[in-house]
């Protein structure tokens, strides 16, 4: 990840984590106009680091990151916060999701490298 990808993977990762961030803030016992605020705005700022992320990845890479950021917060999040049970099957997919990550952001990569 070197400069505007290493940026790119950030900004994916943070709209993945404001994604998490509107799923979480809907099961909080606030007010509803409080609640659904929250949503919109961790909403917002999930599109803005998405589209900054689209800026200096591809799609596919800025996309799965966001998905697996999502994913993985949203199940860390309900298993810390709200004591949701997360089986061996959602950890076998988690590292599934993580390694596909990993082979899509190092395949693109080397492409690009073999291009130049």
């Amino acid at each position: 990840m070197e400069g505007s990808n290493g940026k790119g993977y950030a900004w994916a990762i943070s709209a993945g984590f404001n994604a998490a961030c509107a799923a979480v803030s809907a099961k909080l016992l606030f007010p509803p106009v409080i609640r659904y605020g929250l949503v919109v705005i961790f909403n917002v700022m999930m599109w803005g680091c998405y589209v900054n992320s689209l800026k200096a990845l591809s799609s596919l890479q800025a996309t799965v990151t966001n998905f697996a950021t999502n994913f993985l917060t949203s199940g860390l999040a309900g298993f810390f916060l709200f004591d949701e049970l997360l089986s061996i099957k959602w950890f076998a997919g988690a590292m599934f999701i993580v390694i596909a990550v990993l082979i899509l952001s190092k395949s693109s990569i080397e492409k690009t490298e073999k291009t130049d």
